[in-house]
């Protein structure tokens, strides 16, 4: 055993001489550049010290391997929310997530005070369907307290086979008590852009996420709006929209400006610092634009939102947005993991940093309760909101009469009343 703790000792000490003289060539190298770094040898060998007093005295043996990663995790997680160490499943993750399809129950998450925090449910995913709200503290999976986990565990132990359950825990703003909603795993299938007409004249344009494809599936929808008439003004839908690929932002951004900035960016490396202008051509001629947003809107829904803003192009309408205005890169370490590293800040054209602050409304909307039908339970309630949200077919004996979507969704009622009156105005 005392052979075993000289060696493991060895090899931590090893390593650590290893790192601190890689570290000692590359601060050599930034002080000749005149950089000020210093490379923490104290804190290094404090370091070295737990590790080996965890490895001498924990009440179970450990993996060397397991401490060093948890090291890892604990780094980044120390450095904002959306910094993290990619284990092989998780840089697996990364590659799926953008392509539109993969498993779990379509929640977009965060941590916040150790507790995981849903930023948006995904349009049509179990979890939008049984109610999940952006803005909701998740505290339990299955029972077991999220307190201690990281952000990929916790997702992890959200994934699953399909057609399997868990069990959340949940609170609720503005709710005394947690509340525990069952989940059925499905494969999650995003489509990403939804439009159809509210009136004559007046489009409606859904975006769920920003996937390699959504600008070009915009430039679609919209084309299409117009083949059946003259299309006079658009809403569109950001609400619920937790982000994705800055490129499609970008795109998105870019169909409905004839020029100017769209968003730039700032960190302290040189390639960080990007600049996205538009080109010319608005797909919609100038007709004008209501973008509706809410506190579920983040990441890329924030970039449109505050570009469109900024330009004067739309008027943004509903509530704060999330306030996620960082740009994460993924830093390959070996063939199967790496790390996501915030290394920029990005900027709507105006200059405004929405990191936390968000996208502030031109038009305020305050968020409404659900009012519960006859015989209607909390959970159907919800659930028939979110449908009602997105759009979706509903059950005969829940439509109000016929009614269309912008009669059942307040939001999209006032966006379209608004539309009305700013066409009127430019006539004018």
């Amino acid at each position: 055993m005392k052979k075993s703790c000289r060696t493991g000792y060895a090899l931590v000490v090893g390593l650590v001489v290893g790192v601190m003289l890689s570290v000692s060539v590359a601060v050599y190298a930034d002080r000749e550049n005149g950089a000020q770094n210093a490379l923490p040898v104290e804190d290094l060998q404090r370091f070295t010290e737990v590790y080996m007093r965890i490895k001498r005295n924990y009440v179970t043996e450990v993996d060397g391997k397991e401490l060093l990663d948890n090291a890892i995790q604990g780094m980044l997680s120390g450095l904002d929310p959306h910094s993290a160490y990619l284990d092989e499943q998780d840089f697996e993750d990364m590659q799926v997530g953008t392509s539109g399809e993969f498993g779990g129950l379509g929640i977009e998450v965060g941590m916040e005070d150790g507790f995981v925090k849903v930023i948006a449910p995904i349009d049509g995913t179990p979890a939008s369907k049984a109610g999940i709200q952006a803005g909701d503290l998740i505290i339990r999976l299955d029972g077991e307290s999220v307190q201690g986990m990281t952000l990929s565990d916790a997702v992890s132990k959200m994934r699953g086979e399909k057609g399997s359950d868990i069990t959340l825990t949940i609170v609720r703003e503005g709710e005394d008590q947690p509340k525990e909603i069952t989940l059925t795993r499905d494969r999650i299938q995003v489509q990403s852009v939804r439009s159809e007409i509210l009136e004559d004249g007046y489009g409606y344009l859904r975006i769920s996420n920003f996937q390699q494809r959504t600008a070009r599936d915009v430039v679609r929808a919209v084309e299409e709006l117009k083949e059946e008439g003259d299309l006079r003004g658009l809403v569109l839908d950001l609400r619920n929209n937790p982000g994705g690929i800055l490129n499609g932002a970008v795109g998105v951004s870019d169909a409905f400006l004839e020029e100017g900035l769209i968003v730039y960016t700032e960190g302290r490396l040189e390639d960080s610092q990007f600049r996205y202008q538009a080109s010319p051509g608005d797909v919609l001629g100038g007709a004008p634009m209501v973008v509706l947003v809410n506190r579920g809107s983040a990441s890329a829904s924030e970039i449109v939102a505050g570009a469109l803003q900024d330009h004067k192009r739309a008027v943004v309408m509903g509530q704060n947005t999330f306030g996620k205005g960082s740009v994460q890169t993924i830093l390959p370490l070996t063939e199967n993991t790496g790390i996501k590293l915030t290394t920029a800040r990005y900027f709507t054209p105006d200059g405004r940093n929405i990191e936390e602050e968000g996208v502030a409304p031109d038009i305020r909307l305050e968020n409404l309760t659900v009012t519960r039908a006859e015989g209607e339970d909390e959970r159907d309630a919800q659930a028939r909101m979110q449908r009602e949200l997105q759009g979706e077919d509903v059950p005969e004996d829940d439509d109000d009469n016929g009614e269309s979507l912008a009669e059942r969704d307040y939001g999209l009622s006032e966006a379209l009343n608004l539309l009305k009156g700013l066409n009127i105005y430019s006539q004018r």
